[in-house]
């Protein structure tokens, strides 16, 4: 079993199928997503495919994306 942490190099998630979104622009500046098992997810930067990726309980990304598509968010976009 691999030791998973948070901070982990993202190049040492063996098995990792990376997503982002469909809605990402052409710059780059994405986030990407990869399901490590049913209950875990880690995040990285698109930029940086072999950096740091930081990794959540997939509940706690439920619960952020709910928070996102209801509009909790919206006050930091302007």
């Amino acid at each position: 079993m691999q030791d998973i942490y948070n901070g982990i190099s993202a190049a040492h998630l063996d098995g990792a199928v990376w997503k982002k979104s469909e809605r990402s622009n052409s710059q780059g500046a994405c986030v990407e997503l990869a399901r490590l098992d049913a209950a875990t997810v880690a995040m990285r930067n698109s930029r940086d495919p072999k950096g740091t990726a930081l990794v959540y309980p997939a509940d706690a990304v439920r619960a952020m994306v709910t928070a996102v598509r209801s509009g909790e968010f919206d006050h930091l976009l302007g």
